[in-house]
């Protein structure tokens, strides 16, 4: 693993070009460009907010930026995961033609999510503050929050990279398998509003303390729980050396498959 870590610093001038090349095509040609990266979670919002506060009548003060939230964490495992899907596929003829450590093609992608969520925040922050809703010093455990999200995003986007080399139609399951999990996700509803019977399931999803901890730092003003965070961590950890292993394995044969 580590030999694997030093192997793609060594390439990170082709990761962050990448990075760059997938920011700037991503709405190339179009006329509002890069603000739909801002647009996007803003025209979610509009619908959810319709549908959830007004049709379904969840009420909770200032659940739009509740919403809003949920909307821009979850943005970046979804993205990162329909994306990630055909990051091998699409760059087939980078792979068969050069050399270079593979596991930089769902990174790029991963990475890529997180400047776009860290963008979001810039309209976030005044929706908040807009809302009066009270920010203070659990604001930093979100640089912390963030990371253990971001290696649990980049476990499964490397998993399902190279899944879809050879199970190519698992990049139109992923995105049914997606929104199933997000109304699973403590994203439109509060952890509250969950049936006390289907606690243990919706614990069972690691989402829930990520989106949690996410409301935590954001909206309720109050540090996440560190302890079941940790165990996330660990987990994720877990999963990214498993992850990144299965990759290792598949990328072998990915010039005869694509």
């Amino acid at each position: 693993m580590l030999k694997k870590i030093k192997e793609i610093y060594n390439y990170r001038q082709m990761l962050e070009s990448m990075v760059l090349t997938d920011l700037r095509t991503r709405y190339k040609g179009s006329f509002l460009g890069f603000f739909w990266t801002l647009l996007n979670p803003l025209l979610m919002l509009a619908v959810y907010s319709m549908i959830f506060k007004y049709v379904v009548r969840i009420s909770l003060e200032n659940y739009t930026s509740y919403l809003f939230i949920g909307i821009i964490s979850w943005n970046l495992l979804s993205q990162s995961l329909t994306s990630g899907a055909t990051a091998v596929v699409r760059n087939a003829g980078l792979v068969k033609k050069i050399y270079f450590p593979k596991e930089i093609l769902p990174l790029s992608v991963v990475i890529g999510g997180i400047i776009n969520f860290l963008l979001s925040l810039i309209v976030l922050f005044p929706v908040l503050l807009f809302s009066h809703i009270e920010m203070g010093w659990p604001l930093l455990f979100l640089p912390i929050l963030l990371v253990v999200f971001s290696i649990f995003t980049l476990a499964l986007t490397t998993l399902v990279s190279c899944l879809n080399v050879y199970f190519r139609d698992l990049e139109h399951i992923i995105g049914v398998f997606i929104m199933a999990w997000f109304y699973l996700t403590p994203i439109v509803f509060t952890s509250d509003m969950i049936p006390a019977g289907l606690k243990t399931v919706f614990n069972l999803n690691p989402m829930t303390t990520i989106m949690e901890g996410f409301h935590d730092v954001f909206f309720y003003n109050k540090v996440p729980d560190l302890s079941i965070l940790s165990v996330i961590a660990v987990l994720s950890i877990g999963l990214l050396i498993i992850c990144y292993a299965t990759f290792a394995k598949l990328s072998r044969n990915f010039a005869e498959e694509i």
